[in-house]
């Protein structure tokens, strides 16, 4: 079923019944173009070319998606990681958010020319796509890194994403949001346990911020309880016209702020060595108009992996996502050279 293709991968278990207040702000978003495909790549060993695949957005999130392409190979994950946090779903937090729907959009203008934008095409995947992998030395230096501060390794890997970014934003640009995914396995139920189960938090970056700022910035949003308002506002949507939503999708209104990227982390897997798959994983979310930098990280066998991909209407040239990542890398390694 899971083989690599540039053709995104649709679940038929899960017809569209109409009570699925998710999929159809991703089909708006394919109706204008966007290819909603969650990025996987599998890089054999001996290799340093990834075999592609694509599952939709509106079908898997990055945990279920890495746990199906496993299950499909044989290998069982067990259990999928649920919420750590504990504040419990609540409305409240959607209508506090309502205000922000009607806001001006802050948007990021950029001091560099950008190579061969074009218009989406939902059935292409991002063309300016880039990755690396730290081997295990400096995987565990990243860990270390971290341990016993005020942040955690995930804070301190989208610090250093928003630095190497910062150097090409133009100076009258004062911050940039990013969406930041949250799974809500443990305290939602969906049909599989692949399903998309990921709500967001907006975290808003300044240049000078360090990690323990970027970690304040993260929990203070989950503590007031943002990826709640955020699930909710799918609900509250569900009988909005299809023709409205892709109105909003287009005027940049699908979301309550209007994020430059999207940061996901899906976590550690087989660090035990369980699985007899070598070689490395890489990850990325969808680039879609309203998170065009999409930046994913996982862990395969003690080896961190980062990759990126950009919406074409930013550019479809790989140097372009080769140069952030690149940048990315730096940053990161300053931190334990």
């Amino acid at each position: 079923k899971f083989v690599p293709s540039d053709e995104i991968i649709w679940d038929e278990r899960l017809k569209d019944d109409g009570k699925d207040p998710i999929r159809p702000w991703f089909q708006a978003s394919v109706d204008l173009g966007d290819h909603i495909g969650v990025r996987f790549g599998y890089i054999p060993p001996r290799s340093s070319e990834p075999e592609w695949y694509y599952l939709s957005h509106s079908d898997y999130d990055g945990i279920g998606g890495l746990a199906d392409i496993l299950r499909e190979r044989g290998y069982e994950p067990g259990p999928l990681p649920t919420i750590p946090h504990e504040t419990e779903p609540s409305w409240w937090p959607f209508f506090r958010s309502l205000p922000k729907y009607l806001t001006s959009r802050d948007r990021v203008e950029w001091r560099k020319p950008f190579g061969n934008p074009r218009v989406p095409d939902s059935q292409v995947p991002p063309e300016s796509v880039a990755w690396h992998v730290f081997d295990e030395t400096d995987t565990a230096r990243i860990i270390e890194a971290c341990r016993g501060r005020e942040f955690t390794v995930n804070s301190f890997l989208l610090s250093g994403l928003g630095s190497a970014l910062f150097v090409d934003v133009a100076e009258s640009t004062e911050r940039m949001k990013w969406m930041v995914p949250v799974n809500l396995r443990g305290k939602v139920t969906r049909t599989r346990d692949s399903e998309n189960h990921v709500s967001f938090v907006t975290v808003p970056m300044e240049r000078l911020d360090d990690p323990s700022t970027v970690h304040r910035k993260i929990y203070g949003a989950l503590e007031k309880g943002d990826h709640w308002a955020n699930w909710n506002a799918y609900t509250a949507t569900l009988g909005l016209p299809h023709g409205l939503k892709r109105a909003l999708v287009r005027m940049d209104r699908a979301t309550s702020e209007l994020m430059v990227g999207a940061f996901s982390n899906i976590g550690t897997w087989n660090g035990n060595g369980e699985f007899d798959l070598e070689g490395d994983w890489l990850f990325a979310p969808p680039a879609m108009r309203f998170f065009k930098i999409a930046a994913g990280c996982v862990t395969w066998r003690g080896r961190l992996s980062l990759c990126m991909h950009l919406h074409p209407e930013i550019s479809s040239d790989p140097a372009d996502a080769k140069a952030w990542v690149d940048a990315w890398v730096r940053e990161i390694q300053a931190a334990f050279e």
